[in-house]
C-alpha cells in the first residue's frame, strides 16, 4: 500500500440528523432514576464527531448542563473513557492523551510514539494548539521536560509539523539511503541525528523510495536494520515512523494486535486507536488486522472486553456478520 491508497473510517455522519431530538433522548438516558447506556451508546457511537458537538452545545442550551460533565458522573470505568473520548474534537483528543501520557509519576513513552509517528502536519499543528488552549502549556516543552536523549530530539522533531508532502526526488533517495546505512554501521550521535531528520522530515513519497534504494544498497528491510542497530524507546519510535510511512492502518492494525494480546488487553491503547481512527482508517485497519492475523479485531474484542464498554467498542467497529 501506499500512502495515497485509499482508506476508509466505520463511522459517518448519520442521515436526517436531529441534535435536539438526540440531546433530549441523552437527557432521559442520563438523567432518569437509571442510567440506559444502551441509549447512550445508540446515539454516539453512531453520530460522527461534528454531530456529537452540536448534540453537546443542543444538551447544554436544553438543560444547562455540560454533556461530558454527566457522562463523567453518571458512568465508570473503561465504559467511561470511551463516551467521554467520543465526545473531544480530535485534536483535543490527542492532547488529552498526550497530557495523561506524561503527567503524573512515569511517562506512557508508548502513547508518546503512537500518536507522534502517526500524526500528519495539519493533525499535529491542531494538537499543539488544542494542548495550548486546554492544559495552558506548551506541547513542546512538556515533551522536552519529560523524554530524553535521540529519543526526545526525534519527539521534539516530529511534534513540529514540519514534514515535506508530496514531494519525492529519485536522486535525492540514493544519499539519504546512504545517510541511513552509514547511521545503522556507525551509530555516533552525529548519525542519530542525521537519521532522524530524514525520517521525522521528508515525505513519505520521498521515503518510501528511501527505504526501496537502502535495501538495495544493503540487502536488509529498514526495520530490520533499525531493530538490529539500536534499542529502547528510541527504536521503537523510528520503526513506527518507518511502519506509518508504508502503510499506517496496518500500523495501528499491529498495535492493536499487540495491545489485546501482548499486553494482556492494554484498555488505554485499544479505546485510544478505535475512538481516533474511527472516522480515518479504521475499516480498513480491519481489514489490516484480518489480513495479518487470521482473527477479525471484533473477534478478539469480544474475546478480551465485557458488558456494556464491549458494546461500545464493537459499535465503533461497525464490525460485518462474518466478524462474529
Amino acid at each position: 500500500m501506499f500512502c495515497g491508497d485509499y482508506v476508509q473510517g466505520t463511522i459517518f455522519p448519520a442521515p436526517n440528523f436531529n441534535p435536539i431530538m438526540d440531546a433530549q433522548m441523552l437527557g432521559g438516558a442520563l438523567q432518569g432514576f437509571y442510567c440506559d447506556k444502551d441509549m447512550l451508546i445508540n446515539i454516539l457511537t453512531q453520530r460522527c464527531n461534528a454531530q456529537r458537538l452540536m448534540i453537546a452545545e443542543a444538551y447544554q442550551s436544553m438543560y444547562g448542563r455540560d454533556l461530558i460533565g454527566d457522562l463523567k458522573e453518571q458512568l465508570s470505568d473503561h465504559f467511561k473513557d470511551v463516551m467521554v473520548g467520543l465526545m473531544y474534537p480530535p485534536p483535543l483528543y490527542d492532547a488529552h492523551e498526550l497530557w495523561h501520557a506524561m503527567k503524573g509519576v512515569g511517562t506512557d513513552e508508548n502513547c508518546l510514539i503512537e500518536i507522534l509517528a502517526s500524526r500528519t502536519n495539519g493533525e499535529l499543528f491542531q494538537m499543539r494548539e488544542a494542548y495550548c488552549l486546554q492544559y495552558s502549556n506548551n506541547l513542546q516543552e512538556d515533551i522536552y521536560s519529560e523524554t530524553s536523549g535521540h529519543f526526545r530530539d526525534t519527539l521534539m522533531n516530529l511534534v513540529q509539523g514540519t514534514r515535506e508532502e508530496g514531494y519525492a526526488d529519485p536522486a535525492m533517495a540514493a544519499q539519504d539511503a546512504m545517510v541511513l546505512w552509514e547511521a545503522c554501521q556507525q551509530k555516533t550521535g552525529e548519525h542519530k541525528t542525521m537519521l532522524q531528520m530524514i525520517l521525522c522530515n521528508k515525505s513519505y513519497q520521498q521515503l518510501w523510495l528511501v527505504f526501496q534504494e537502502f535495501q538495495n544498497i544493503s540487502g536488509q528491510d529498514m526495520v530490520d536494520a533499525i531493530n538490529e542497530c539500536y534499542d529502547g524507546y528510541f527504536q521503537q519510535l523510528l520503526v513506527a515512523i518507518v511502519l506509518c510511512v508504508r502503510d499506517k492502518p496496518a500500523y495501528f492494525a499491529y498495535r492493536l494486535y499487540s495491545a489485546i494480546h501482548d499486553f494482556g488487553f492494554h484498555n488505554k491503547t485499544v479505546i485510544r486507536i478505535i475512538i481516533a481512527r474511527s472516522e480515518i482508517d479504521l475499516l480498513t485497519i480491519r481489514k489490516r488486522y484480518k489480513e495479518r492475523y487470521g482473527k477479525s479485531l471484533f473477534h478478539d474484542i469480544r474475546n478480551f472486553a465485557s458488558g456494556h464498554y464491549e458494546k461500545a467498542l464493537l459499535a465503533i467497529c461497525a464490525g460485518d456478520a462474518e466478524d462474529y
